[in-house]
Formats: structure tokens, C-alpha cells, sequence
């Protein structure tokens, strides 16, 4: 009875050690796939581990945007990340939202490479967007400048009142009439505004101010046009703007 005893222990210890190595296997067996599959991108989507050139899109109305500016700062602080091209397609939007956005990538430019590309729209704190960049690309069609501010404000007497910084800023549109005090009040505000923006052109387009104003009356410009004006640096897609940062 011992011996078969010390039989049935051995038969159960080697029944042990099987099931430890082959699970031992398996698990060894997966973690080699998900190397393979980790060093050759297949992850890539979930975690962008080489260096890479990061998009960040900006559409739509321009407001101040913490998430937005949150993201920008770890652009930034992220080494894998070697220049940024920010995807414009926006027709404007609040002046705090505008300038914080300016703010941002202004910094971001201090430590990469960013390049402003433009789709069919970059317009008044769009285009405010695009001159923080170090460069600007936009197609031939495409539509930017409109620099400017403006106020709209609701009047018994007409369906809107509005001032503005340039006779075509906010054009076409209907108003009535506007007490003097109000209109100086609100137009000084509007000035304020509209020269830190028009300082803003020129610091980064290399323009002189005097010309600057001269564009700066709320007209929009097609991408060639806003080239021969100095506002933009080259016409084109992604293609110019890779070219651009290689």
C-alpha cells in the first residue's frame, strides 16, 4: 500500500508541473505576439510611441476653449511630437476666445514647429488663429482676413445695430439708428480691440502697421489674393505644408 501511495503522489505532482509549464507557454506565447504586434504599429492607434507630426483641428465658432488650450499644452510638453499643423476651418468668434487661442499656440511655437493650414475659411479670430503659427497655407479658393471687431447688439428700432472697426466689417446687414454717448463708448472698446489685433498682423507678418490697416477693414481675401498681400506665406494643401516643415 505505500508504494502505491507514493505513486499516486508522484502522478499528481507531475500532473502539476504540466499544467504550470504549458500555462507558463501559453502566457509566454502571448506576450511575444503583443511585442510583435507593438513593434510593428499595430497599436499605433492607441499609442503613437515614434515621433510623429500631431493635427490639431480647429472649426467653428472660436470660443475660449480651456479643454482646447489643455490639449495644446501637452502637445507641447510631448516629445514624440515634433511640429503640429493646425487644420483651420473657421469663420470667426469672441475676441477673449480669439486671443486665448493666440496665446496658446504662441507658446507652443516657442519649442515646435507649427504651421497654420487653411481650409475653405479662416476668417477675423480664425485668421487671428493662423498668424500664431510660423507659417500659413491656404488653396487658391480659400477664404481669410476679414480683420476686424464688431458688435451686435439688439435695437427696438431695426433687427440689429452695429459698429465696427472698417466700413465692410460685418457687411451685408440692417440697423437703425444709435444715441452718440452709446455709439462713443462702445466704438473706443472696439478700437482697443481692433489695434492690439491689427499690432498682432503685423508683428507676425512682418508688415508694416500703416499697411496693415489698409487691409484690416473687415474685407475677406481668396488665398491668392491674402499671398500677394503678405497675410499668408504659400498656397497649397498638407503637401505644402510637409514640404514647409521638412
Amino acid at each position: 500500500m505505500a508504494l502505491d501511495a507514493d505513486a499516486l503522489v508522484d502522478r499528481r505532482r507531475l500532473r502539476r508541473k504540466v499544467v504550470f509549464w504549458r500555462a507558463f507557454a501559453f502566457l509566454l506565447a502571448i506576450a511575444a505576439i503583443g511585442g510583435m504586434l507593438a513593434w510593428s504599429g499595430a497599436f499605433g492607434s492607441l499609442d503613437r510611441r515614434g515621433a510623429h507630426i500631431a493635427r490639431l483641428p480647429v472649426g467653428g465658432l472660436i470660443v475660449d476653449d480651456r479643454d482646447r488650450v489643455k490639449l495644446i499644452e501637452e502637445l507641447a510638453e510631448n516629445e514624440r511630437v515634433k511640429a503640429v499643423i493646425v487644420d483651420l476651418n473657421s469663420p470667426g468668434g469672441t475676441t477673449v476666445g480669439g486671443e486665448t487661442l493666440y496665446m496658446a499656440l504662441r507658446e507652443l511655437a516657442e519649442k515646435k514647429p507649427v504651421v497654420a493650414q487653411v481650409g475653405t475659411l479662416a476668417a477675423s479670430a480664425g485668421y487671428m488663429t493662423a498668424i500664431a503659427s510660423d507659417h500659413i497655407v491656404a488653396r487658391h479658393t480659400s477664404i481669410t482676413g476679414s480683420i476686424g471687431v464688431y458688435i451686435q447688439y439688439g435695437n427696438f428700432g431695426g433687427l440689429l445695430d452695429t459698429l465696427r472697426s472698417g466700413p465692410l466689417k460685418a457687411e451685408p446687414n440692417f440697423h437703425s439708428d444709435t444715441p452718440p454717448a452709446v455709439r462713443d463708448n462702445l466704438q473706443a472698446l472696439i478700437n482697443d480691440s481692433y489695434e492690439w489685433f491689427v499690432a498682432r498682423v503685423a508683428e507676425r507678418r512682418g508688415l508694416d502697421t500703416d499697411a496693415v490697416r489698409a487691409v484690416a477693414q473687415g474685407g475677406v481675401y481668396s488665398g491668392e489674393a491674402a499671398r500677394d498681400l503678405g497675410l499668408i506665406d504659400d498656397l497649397g494643401g498638407e503637401e505644402a505644408s510637409l514640404k514647409w516643415l521638412e
